[in-house]
């Protein structure tokens, strides 16, 4: 059964060692949690393939097993309605979701970005070149990396790093630009991307108090408020960036294709549903919706 498979790759979860099982493990590598149900034949067809999956990983990747039948608390927490579903876990946040069953190439292609792999190695010794001061042998070193390694999401992101620290910020957006869409699509690439357009907005501010004066004084200033709430937003001061985004939707909602209402969107998504922040603007947001 499922639930009784001796390995130390593989385990039962409840509601007494969810935390330890899958949020603790994730802060250490990826944890793909399967609900399933014994009653459900797709999940007892896609087990063989997890099986399997997890053992070619060789302990770079937990299995954790939940009944759904059972577990019915912390289904309800995660918000299952189907078995069987696959949530990958990462440093405690759900980065991956499937629902139904899938093939084994679909099982690799959903773990396989997430999975240590030997090319990022190359990045802690391009981080010391770096800092030693050997900025051309850093670049090289992760570019020759990610030629013999092109399936790690970890190499062109942290070329992107280092040339966000430098500001050079249009560099970075075409270089992932060009990434293939298997790499494009990596939740930590989304996510870095988003942070580039705000700081490649915020960029041609020179005097944050001439632009406070100027956006706080002239109504239409469009602009301006929008430089404004990038400059907040990317130095994470997220509850004015909300203000002034909400300031923008009141004078023109479309301004540069939706700009303010999207990066609402964006905000959103990267805090906690509990966040008093989201809880806050969430509900102002949709007035704006139609």
């Amino acid at each position: 059964m499922i639930d009784s498979i001796n390995s130390p790759y593989i385990h039962a979860a409840n509601v007494e060692n969810f935390q330890s099982l899958v949020m603790e493990n994730s802060k250490r590598g990826p944890v793909l949690v399967n609900f399933w149900s014994k009653k459900a034949g797709p999940s007892l067809r896609q087990y063989p393939l997890l099986d399997k999956l997890v053992h070619n990983y060789k302990g770079r990747l937990l299995l954790i097993n939940i009944d759904a039948d059972s577990e019915l608390k912390i289904t309800r927490e995660v918000g299952i309605t189907s078995v069987p579903t696959l949530k990958l876990y990462r440093d405690s946040e759900i980065v991956e979701s499937r629902h139904g069953y899938q093939s084994e190439q679909d099982l690799v292609g959903l773990v396989d970005q997430y999975i240590a792999r030997d090319s990022d190695k190359i990045i802690a010794l391009a981080i010391q070149e770096y800092a030693e001061g050997n900025q051309s042998n850093a670049y090289e070193m992760i570019t020759q990396g990610i030629l013999d390694d092109p399936d790690n999401p970890r190499l062109p992101l942290a070329i992107g790093k280092l040339l966000k620290y430098e500001r050079r910020f249009n560099e970075a957006q075409a270089l992932f630009a060009s990434l293939p869409e298997n790499i494009i699509n990596n939740r930590d690439i989304i996510r870095f991307r988003q942070e580039l357009n705000f700081f490649t907005i915020a960029n041609d501010i020179t005097d944050l108090d001439a632009l406070l004066a100027q956006s706080d004084n002239i109504d239409d200033d469009l602009t301006a408020m929008q430089q404004r709430a990038a400059f907040f937003i990317a130095n994470q001061d997220y509850e004015k960036g909300f203000q002034q985004l909400l300031n923008i939707i009141d004078k023109d909602k479309h301004f540069d294709n939706d700009f303010a209402r999207q990066s609402m969107l964006t905000l959103i998504d990267w805090l906690d549903v509990e966040h008093p922040l989201v809880k806050q603007y969430k509900p102002a947001l949709r007035r704006y919706t139609h």
